[in-house]
């Protein structure tokens, strides 16, 4: 088999393998390391020696006695007895034998809420999803995120410390924690995949591999839980936005707008998927802020120019989306929705309200939008102005560039 045949198995069984594990075994924190190493045997010895007739048995196999090995040395490192007491070694069990759980899909369900309890932070629930539920090393998800991967091995560790410590069983949430678990299991995901779609620091616009995995994770429970209309609205966002990427940036790496992207490089079979999931989630009771936002990108796909968008009901969802949801991040695109629907003048009323929320009021999205209202609104001198604002406050190198070369631009104009 293929190298990258093999990587993207491991990376499919790798959460199956770590659930059947931590399911018969316990200690999540042991047990998640004895994964990575049978991971890294299968991915060095697999390729040349060839894929077993079961996989995943055979990983699981691995890792249980690597498991072994790694108790065993930590009861000899604990010496005191009531330490050893706690500890219980995999061959010493009498449960069902760890390749024949309940169900590898509940185990992988299962474990996405560990990852993101509620004891985490959010920046520990991302490095342990894409940790232990994506497959990916540290060294990958620290490169990822841009941070040292000594910085990023620590935040997983304490991550699993946390798990350890707190005695969470492995299992499904009690029913009244369900809905809220679930909750941070999307917008960890939703977090993940912004981070790929549009990078917030350093030289590029965007890290495919954070994108791709989120969606890969969000198809995965959206197979896990078909019935759930929030499930399936962020994996019809994450489609419909993501059908946009090859047109985002020219051919130096430029940031390229959405009203100057050439629609026929959106990726078509993302939107049809996106236009029917959102289709198959809109119906199904209580709507949430995920379904809303995919029905705007889902306006925003099947449009065949900027000029040709339904402004009037992009600006009905989002004034929908702006009672759930408090986020200043709605009321900017509100802001913007607007100005094309009444012009820019309507909107630039509404960034001078938003103006005194502190959460937005320095961000550089804010600057940015002011720029291009006022710009559309036949002041180039302050939005040359805004514009060069907003290019010092972001640490994307693009969007520096961008936003610089739109200042530049229009001092050209004079």
């Amino acid at each position: 088999m293929p190298e990258d045949d093999v990587e993207d198995l491991l990376r499919r069984l790798a959460p199956q393998v770590l659930g059947a594990l931590v399911r018969r075994y316990g200690h999540f924190d042991t047990a998640e390391d004895a994964v990575q190493e049978a991971l890294l045997a299968a991915a060095t010895g697999w390729p040349t020696d060839g894929v077993p007739d079961s996989p995943r048995g055979w990983l699981i196999t691995v890792a249980a006695r690597r498991l072994t090995d790694l108790l065993r040395s930590e009861q000899t490192r604990r010496r005191r007895e009531d330490t050893v007491a706690r500890w219980t070694l995999p061959d010493q069990w009498l449960a069902p034998a760890a390749d024949h759980p309940p169900s590898a899909s509940d185990d992988t369900l299962i474990l996405l809420f560990l990852c993101c309890h509620p004891a985490l932070s959010p920046a520990s629930q991302i490095a342990l999803t894409l940790r232990a539920v994506g497959g990916l090393t540290t060294t990958e998800i620290a490169r990822a995120f841009l941070v040292p991967e000594a910085t990023m091995t620590r935040r997983i560790s304490r991550a699993k410390q946390r798990i350890r410590d707190s005695g969470i069983p492995f299992g499904m949430p009690p029913a009244p924690e369900r809905t809220e678990r679930l909750g941070a299991v999307l917008h960890a995901l939703y977090l993940i995949f912004n981070e790929g779609y549009v990078s917030t620091s350093g030289p590029t616009l965007y890290r495919t591999e954070l994108s791709v995995e989120a969606i890969r994770l969000a198809r995965l429970v959206h197979r896990l839980l078909p019935e759930d209309a929030e499930v399936t609205g962020l994996l019809a966002l994450m489609l419909l936005t993501d059908a946009r990427r090859p047109a985002r940036t020219g051919p130096d790496g430029e940031l390229v707008p959405m009203a100057e992207q050439d629609r026929s490089r959106w990726n078509a079979g993302h939107i049809a998927e996106g236009v029917a999931l959102v289709g198959e989630a809109l119906p199904r009771g209580p709507t949430g802020p995920y379904q809303i936002q995919a029905a705007i990108a889902a306006l925003h796909d099947e449009a065949p120019s900027t000029e040709a968008t339904d402004w009037p009901q992009i600006v009905a969802l989002y004034e929908l989306l702006m009672r759930i949801s408090a986020n200043p991040m709605v009321a900017l695109n509100h802001a913007v929705a607007v100005a094309m629907a009444a012009g820019p003048t309507a909107g630039l009323d509404l960034l001078t309200k938003l103006g005194s929320d502190d959460r937005i009021a320095e961000d550089h999205r804010m600057y940015a939008v002011r720029a291009h209202l006022l710009e559309l609104a036949g002041d180039p001198a302050a939005a040359r102005t805004a514009y060069a604002a907003a290019a010092r406050r972001t640490t994307s190198l693009p969007q520096q560039r961008y936003l610089n070369s739109r200042a530049a631009q229009l001092d050209d104009d004079r």
